[in-house]
């Protein structure tokens, strides 16, 4: 296998955004865990092993040179030392990894790169989560508003929290991708709960795209239209205020004409919501 071969190949089992389909899954959400089979892995943490991890999960194609891994891992340490003890780790992961694997390695290295064995069925759980974002939008680019539902109710399920690590720019850049991607997606559920007049589903996720970000005036916007639509004008009123409060906190802004023009609509006519 060629050092080309290690950083470009990037394996896409049938359902590639099935986490639970993985013999190990590493995740990066919220927390970081390494699952085996549904059962949590026990890494400790901080360790070397959750930090060669963790750089290749958070790389292209879940690859890095030797030199990234040794300068993350054993910063300052002297080079023939430091490659001594990658192999190691490399060793230890395979015989703690490798039998959910059918004896393969979890880690591959060729001509000074190393990356996941993915082929193996070593899975992260941004991949599934970026491949469920995909085929939703695929879904929804088609027309078929259910199936697009179902494939980001699940992929919000694996979203568990930001990216646990921002070590670097890399990282802290690829944190943002994939929380902008969750509050798009949340948004995306919350407008198809609307249209199905599911008005307590669609505030159940509203209220979790707030909670990530309590400035999307969409969110606020269409919290009040639910609550309208449930005959809770008054807390459409407060979600208003609400709103207006977090902004001038937050930017000193006020909100957007759209969400003022609202405001009135549901003081003056919420018949017409």
């Amino acid at each position: 296998m060629s050092a080309h071969d290690i950083r470009d190949t990037r394996f896409d089992p049938p359902d590639a955004g099935a986490a639970r389909y993985w013999p190990i899954m590493i995740c990066l959400l919220g927390a970081f865990r390494v699952m085996q089979g549904g059962r949590q892995v026990p890494l400790r943490s901080g360790s070397k092993a959750q930090s060669l991890l963790v750089t290749l999960s958070t790389r292209r194609g879940y690859a890095a040179p030797r030199e990234t891994l040794l300068d993350a891992i054993w910063p300052g340490e002297p080079e023939n030392l430091s490659r001594q003890s990658l192999n190691t780790l490399v060793h230890s992961l395979h015989k703690r990894l490798g039998g959910a694997l059918g004896g393969a390695p979890p880690v591959l290295n060729a001509d000074g790169y190393y990356r996941l064995n993915t082929e193996a069925g070593v899975g992260v759980d941004v991949g599934c989560f970026d491949s469920l974002v995909l085929t939703g939008e695929q879904q929804a680019l088609s027309g078929n508003t259910v199936a697009a539902a179902g494939v980001y109710t699940e992929a919000a399920e694996l979203y568990r929290g930001d990216l646990c690590v921002a070590t670097d720019s890399y990282a802290v850049i690829e944190r943002e991708r994939v929380r902008t991607a969750y509050l798009t997606l949340l948004a995306h559920l919350a407008d198809y709960y609307y249209m199905e007049q599911r008005y307590g589903d669609c505030l159940r996720v509203t209220l979790d795209l707030l909670g990530s970000d309590p400035c999307r005036e969409d969110g606020h916007r269409i919290a009040m239209r639910c609550h309208v639509r449930r005959g809770e004008r008054a807390q459409a009123l407060r979600q208003y205020q609400l709103c207006a409060m977090v902004l001038r906190a937050e930017f000193d802004v006020a909100p957007e004409q759209e969400t003022i023009n609202l405001f009135e609509q549901v003081r003056l006519f919420p018949g017409s919501i």
